[in-house]
């Protein structure tokens, strides 16, 4: 077996911005000389996480709204009270969320649904610079 570690680097907006990352991590599968195996996606950070979804304008403000209602920015955090930051709600929902993802590939393609790009989410209060660390194995 072979493993391969890369690093992308991104920016983002914050508050909830989407990000689609799929070109990027297909194009690093591709470049690994792996053929077939797992690439785990993982983004270092307490306030942002990575998923999959249709990438397309409804969902993406669908699923803003969703973490709204379920993990309001304008309620009192313990967090925000003991730092000051603002970001409470930052942390519940990128814990929420998680952090990390594995797809397979084979032939050197991710094994995606045809609608299913893979997106960071970066729920922090301000913009932020990120890195996207790929773990890939396989043969």
């Amino acid at each position: 077996m072979t493993v391969s570690c890369k690093r992308i680097q991104i920016s983002t907006g914050g508050r909830g911005e989407t990000i689609n990352v799929t070109s990027e991590i297909a194009r690093e599968v591709n470049n690994s000389g792996i053929n077939s195996g797992t690439v785990t996606v993982f983004i270092p950070g307490s306030t942002a996480g990575v998923t999959t979804v249709e990438f397309e304008p409804g969902l993406v403000a669908d699923m803003k709204d969703m973490w709204q209602r379920i993990i309001p920015e304008e309620i009192n955090y313990e967090h925000n009270k003991a730092w000051g930051d603002g970001n409470g709600h930052s942390h519940v929902r990128a814990s929420l969320l998680g952090p990390s993802i594995t797809i397979p590939f084979i032939n050197k393609r991710l094994t995606l649904g045809t609608w299913q790009q893979i997106v960071i989410i970066d729920f922090d209060a301000r913009p932020r610079s990120r890195e996207i660390i790929l773990q890939i194995m396989g043969e």
